[in-house]
């Protein structure tokens, strides 16, 4: 999983996935503070996902977005969806992700839609199967899609060409 920088990309998709009121108990009283949970990405194959914390909502998503563009990966993509299916597991959350045919669309709910349209993939089908915590699919999801690899990166691990994995009129 390489990290990318930021300053050099044009990150167009700001996505809020959750935002949570805690609140602390002190001798004075109850405090209140809110956390975000956001996804950035352009739409082309770079993803990041971050969390800020503040007491005031839009400091909280400021810091959310700061914290996404430090944390960017890239996602291998194969047309329009993934090259292969994965199942990515964070904590207790595990998510499913399958590649569809041109025309299927996003077949996923909450999180795991945020991230998948942030990084640009427009044919997937998804399944969140434990744990509906946002963090912690959002951190599954991430999970699965770093360690999407293309055709290309499978063939030179085995020092082969990609022809030779797929066999007669191979595509990548």
């Amino acid at each position: 999983m390489a990290i990318i920088d930021a300053s050099k990309l044009q990150l167009d998709i700001e996505k809020r996935v959750a935002i949570n009121r805690v609140s602390k108990t002190v001798k004075g009283g109850r405090i209140m503070k809110f956390s975000a949970l956001m996804v950035v990405g352009d739409g082309n194959g770079t993803v990041g996902f971050g969390i800020g914390k503040s007491s005031e909502v839009p400091d909280a998503i400021r810091k959310g977005i700061e914290d996404a563009k430090k944390n960017l990966i890239q996602v291998p993509l194969k047309g329009t969806t993934i090259p292969h299916e994965i199942v990515g597991i964070y904590g207790a959350g595990k998510v499913l992700l399958r590649p569809a045919a041109e025309g299927t669309g996003v077949i996923a709910g909450g999180p795991v839609r945020a991230v998948i349209e942030a990084a640009g993939i427009k044919d997937i089908r998804t399944k969140s199967l434990r744990s509906n915590n946002p963090c912690n699919v959002v951190r599954a999801t991430f999970n699965g899609l770093s360690s999407l690899k293309s055709a290309d990166e499978v063939a030179a691990k085995r020092g082969k060409s990609v022809k030779e994995i797929f066999g007669k009129g191979g595509e990548n």
